[in-house]
């Protein structure tokens, strides 16, 4: 599930949400820091016949199983299909819960250990908080606490 918000100055919808509704298939590409620049290109308002994966020098990739493009530059690649799409509101800010089926992950085999895992510590994730905010997971920031039985 993501869900792209309508725009809070003038409450309007992003390309995200009409791709979504009218090819009703999706790529999720997992931001990591080596990239968070480059994603922060593609957030920008663009005319529609832009090609935002060449204003932020991505490289297209083909999907296997859907419509949509792959970022080769993400680790982690989901090719997903639209099960729902449901509106939490009419107002600027207001959230569209896009509920997806994951079809087909691609993960680069640089970031797995050696049992075949992802090491949190090689991904080096990006999350987003909002406005111009983002946040990173890096070794310093990680810790771990295992499951007991009781």
């Amino acid at each position: 599930i993501f869900s792209p918000a309508r725009r809070v100055r003038n409450n309007t919808t992003k390309d995200t949400l009409e791709n979504a509704n009218q090819v009703k298939e999706v790529v999720i590409n997992v931001v990591t820091y080596d990239i968070v620049d480059q994603m922060n290109l593609t957030s920008l308002e663009y005319e529609k016949n832009i090609d935002e994966f060449i204003k932020a020098s991505f490289t297209h990739q083909k999907s296997n199983l859907i419509k949509p493009f792959r970022v080769k530059e993400s680790p982690i690649q989901f090719e997903c299909k639209i099960n729902e799409i449901i509106s939490l509101g009419e107002n600027g800010g207001a959230g569209n819960l896009i509920i997806c089926e994951i079809l087909l992950i691609h993960i680069d085999k640089n970031i797995l250990d050696n049992e075949k895992n992802i090491d949190p510590k090689k991904i080096n994730l990006v999350g987003r908080l909002g406005f111009d905010w983002y946040l990173k997971s890096d070794p310093n920031s990680l810790f771990e606490i295992k499951k007991k039985i009781k």
